[in-house]
């Protein structure tokens, strides 16, 4: 299994190349493009079969590869029930609402107007001494208004490009969620298998202990064995029955926490979880594609590339917000003092013509505004250099951890089936009086613990599928990367 191992170091290898021109751009740096090299270096070493890896497209749904009909179900529930999935496509809507108001600005603006206005002058006013009537009079006025800013420089265009890439990244971010509840989902239950595997033996232990109780009683009885064995059988029997409590606890709570991460009240799981136990068998085949489809496999790198676009918009926006704006504006429509004369040619009124704003002087406003978004620039750049970072180091420990926990799953069951040997030759012994009931307790004691180890090794097999799968960002779709922004399958 120790050769096993190389494969993966040379997949993720492959990987560093991958993410080898991953620097700090004056603008966005762009996800580098693996070298040829790369990827056939990532391919042959998924042909070299390392622990049941395959470079085989990784699977959307990949807890299918367990084959628990349970554990599917479970996931499909709380793709429409979790309420952190549910929370996240709010945030959709929310970024998809700013878009659309940063669209808005883009486009020209029309607005009816009309308004009635009875009115008269004091007679003490200045207009009223040079001889204007004070009488009162009405004033009707109909129209339309309309506006357009030209934005030459690019000032509502780059905002629009923000918001747009704010979209995406809302969208991912959901993607992201979506793996994050499928891996929690996935890890929970398999621990939730792995602790009612090990209440199954706890059960099965204590029986054995209850029995080499009955036995040390008998032979105490006819006066072969002393209290020792008798006592010892029983503090046997007392040990089972505490991890047998501790356990069916841990169980509780593992069933109640698949309940939240459905939205569901607690205990609602509990009649589907405890109808059938034991871990779910081990997939043969682990696909896990190439390393140079990671960048397009994590969701949360592609959010930090989105929101990196985000800054790179956000600076021009700044920028362009230095030169001067140029708006038409126009309305046209009535005017008269009677509503009967609205309707005349005479009463007609129109407006049309540029409106230009240069800012001046703000007080170091816009310096300001366009330092702000270079800082975020950068602060965005280092974030998308991080997420690469731990993308690679969590695939790398992923893979490692899966080949190492495989090898001593292997080395622990070669050695249960030793200890259980060990123990039916002692108990012979025992019994045809050739051996002493401490060797019994020994040998017995020595298997439970070696059982306990297999079974715990075990589900931490299972684990590590989850984490590597869950490092790989499998769970979502990938075909988000040429679909529509923010859209969410």
């Amino acid at each position: 299994m120790g050769a096993g191992l190389r494969p993966g170091r040379l997949w993720c290898t492959a990987l560093a190349l991958t993410f080898a021109g991953c620097t700090v751009a004056p603008h966005r740096p762009a996800p580098a493009r693996p070298p040829p090299e790369a990827a056939r270096l990532a391919q042959a070493a998924a042909v070299m079969g390392a622990t049941g890896l395959s470079d085989a497209p990784m699977p959307t749904a990949w807890w299918t590869l367990f084959n628990d009909n349970t554990l599917s179900e479970l996931q499909a529930e709380a793709a429409a029930s979790n309420l952190d999935l549910q929370a996240a496509v709010a945030r959709i809507d929310e970024s998809r609402a700013q878009l659309g108001l940063a669209r808005a600005a883009q486009a020209p603006q029309l607005a009816a107007e009309a308004s009635y206005a009875r009115s008269a002058q004091s007679e003490y006013a200045p207009l009223a001494r040079l001889g204007a009537p004070t009488t009162a009079t009405s004033a009707w006025q109909i129209g339309l208004q309309a506006g357009w800013e030209l934005d030459l420089w690019g000032h509502l265009r780059q905002l629009g490009a923000a918001a747009d890439a704010r979209l995406q990244a809302s969208g991912y971010g959901a993607h992201a969620v979506r793996v994050s509840v499928a891996g929690d989902i996935a890890r929970t239950y398999l621990l939730l298998r792995g602790a009612q595997s090990q209440l199954a033996l706890a059960v099965q232990q204590r029986a054995i202990a209850a029995h080499l109780v009955r036995l040390a009683e008998s032979r105490g009885r006819h006066g072969v064995a002393t209290r020792f064995e008798a006592a010892a059988a029983q503090a046997e029997v007392a040990v089972a029955d505490a991890r047998r409590t501790r356990l069916e606890r841990q169980c509780d709570a593992l069933m109640n926490a698949l309940a939240l991460l459905l939205g569901q009240a607690p205990r609602i799981l509990d009649a589907r979880l405890l109808v059938r136990a034991g871990l779910p068998p081990m997939p043969r085949e682990l696909p896990i594609g190439i390393a140079s489809d990671l960048a397009r496999q994590r969701p949360d790198i592609l959010r930090a590339d989105a929101q990196l676009r985000a800054a790179v918009a956000d600076i021009g926006a700044a920028e362009a917000d230095f030169y001067p704006r140029i708006r038409l504006t126009g309305s046209l429509g009535v005017q008269a003092f009677a509503l009967s004369d609205l309707g005349s040619w005479h009463a007609r009124r129109f407006s049309l013509g540029p409106s230009l704003y240069l800012p001046l002087f703000e007080g170091g406003r816009l310096q300001s505004q366009l330092a702000l978004t270079q800082a975020r620039h950068r602060s965005a750049a280092i974030a998308y250099q991080q997420t690469v970072l731990h993308a690679w180091h969590e695939v790398d420990d992923a893979l490692s951890a899966h080949a190492a926990e495989r090898e001593r799953h292997t080395h622990l069951a070669l050695a249960v089936a030793q200890q259980q040997t060990a123990l039916d030759v002692s108990r012979r012994a025992w019994q045809e009086g050739t051996a002493d009931f401490t060797a019994v307790l020994v040998a017995q004691r020595t298997l439970i613990s070696g059982q306990a180890q297999l079974s715990e090794s075990a589900t931490a097999v299972a684990l590590t599928v989850v984490a590597l799968y869950r490092a790989l960002g499998a769970g979502w779709s990938d075909t988000l990367a040429e679909g529509p922004p923010g859209s969410v399958r």
